[in-house]
Order: structure tokens, then sequence, then C-alpha cells
């Protein structure tokens, strides 16, 4: 993942669907029916929200759609990101419906496991996107330049860790403290897990800016993707820590 403005290299968020599509971009011609308004970004949120409960309702009874859900989702969101940003009215829906999918039937594994994990890590996951929007829209966390250069340089650090034990797997048990239920995995869980949370301020923060300069009407639909890219990610690290907690 990567940010934006003052950060060059990676940009303003640390959702890697932000990096470069919100820049450069001159919207002074744009008819202001045409622009991006915060509650249309809010408005196709709640859409894509929707289908991703829908997607997950049907992986949870039909289990079998996760490794295709988790493709078909991944496939969507790089296209998305690095091909059609413009597009994103058309591959945002499939994109939150098949990443439902995938993480219906994971949180059915799960709790096939740990009975009662899945509405908790649903819980804590919204209840930390509301504290953070509460916390952003009253001031109490600023997204300031050296805030955001912190949380870019943690991000990109957890995402390099993880390519890094994807790969060991191959040849071995990868990196183990990434997986383990002791006091150190759990306390790295606890790190990843903030981290992707205070992601969601840059989010807030970009998808309001771009709403103030008046980006294309397109962008709430690629706004709302990129705010469930993060989402996603806040969701299953939420419930990967309460898994190794549960286990102890």
């Amino acid at each position: 993942m990567s940010k934006h403005s003052a950060l060059n290299t990676f940009g303003r968020s640390g959702n890697p669907a932000f990096t470069k599509n919100f820049t450069n971009t001159d919207t002074s011609s744009l008819p202001l029916a045409e622009r991006m308004t915060l509650d249309g970004a809010v408005n196709k949120t709640a859409i894509l929200l929707g289908l991703c409960f829908s997607g997950a309702f049907l992986g949870w009874n039909m289990p079998i759609l996760v490794i295709p859900g988790a493709i078909i989702g991944f496939i969507l969101a790089m296209v998305t990101i690095f091909r059609s940003p413009s597009k994103a009215g058309a591959t945002a829906p499939f994109y939150a419906l098949f990443q439902g999918m995938a993480l219906g039937g994971i949180t059915m594994f799960a709790e096939m496991q740990y009975p009662g994990i899945g509405i908790q890590a649903i819980g804590l996951t919204f209840g930390i996107l509301a504290s953070l929007l509460f916390c952003y829209k009253s001031g109490i966390i600023k997204p300031t330049e050296n805030f955001k250069l912190m949380i870019v340089s943690a991000t990109m650090g957890i995402m390099f860790l993880y390519l890094i034990s994807f790969i060991m797997s191959f040849f071995g048990p990868g990196i183990g403290f990434i997986h383990s239920n002791g006091l150190f995995g759990i306390g790295f869980s606890l790190f990843v897990v903030a981290i992707a949370a205070l992601n969601l301020v840059l989010d807030f923060d970009f998808i309001e800016e771009g709403a103030e300069k008046g980006m294309p009407k397109y962008m709430e639909w690629y706004g709302a993707f990129s705010l469930m890219v993060t989402l996603v990610w806040l969701y299953m690290e939420i419930l990967r820590l309460l898994m190794k907690i549960r286990s102890r």
C-alpha cells in the first residue's frame, strides 16, 4: 500500500487505490453536476458495503466460493487501481461482491473454530470506523504530513514483511511470529490493526479533499472502492488478531 501528495512516490493514502488518481487533474471546466461530492462518495460506500455483505452471505453458505471470490476480487482491484479508475462505477460493485464472498467463507471457517468470532470482528471493524471518523471530523486526529509519512512507512513495511513471509513459505515455515499466538505475535497483530485503522483517517482526508477540489464524478465510486480496500484489510487483521487471542 502507498499514500499521495507531499510523499511524492507513495502519495497521501496507504491505500494503493489513491496513489496516483487524485492528482494533477484540472477540474475547473467541469459542470457542478459532474463533480465529485462527499455525499455521493458516502452513498456509494454504503452501496459497496451492502454488496459486500450480500457476497459474504453467499460465501458463508457456499464456502467453495472463497478461492474464486478472492482471486476475482484481487483481479478487479488491480484493474480498477492501475488500469481503469474511471470505470470504478462498473468494477467496484463486482469487487465488493466477490471480496464479500471470500470474506464470508473465511469468516465461516473461523467461526467453526471459535464460535462468535465473526460478529466480534465485524463489530470491532465498524466500531473502529465510526470512532476514527468521529476523531477525524472533530479534529482529535489531524492527518499532518508527518502523520501521513509515519503511516505510509509503517504500511509499506508491513506489506513488505508479508510479501517476504509469503515467499519464504514456499521453502519453509515463513516468518513465524506473524502467525504466532504468543505475546510477540499478538503484539504484532495489534500493531498491524492500529496501522490499518489509521489508514482510514488518511482515506477520509483524501476523499474529503477530492470533493473539495471537485474531482470528476466517477471519483465518488473510486473513493468508495478505495475505502473498501482499507476496510477489508482492517477486518482481516482484526479477525487474525482475535483468532490468535482465542487460540491461547
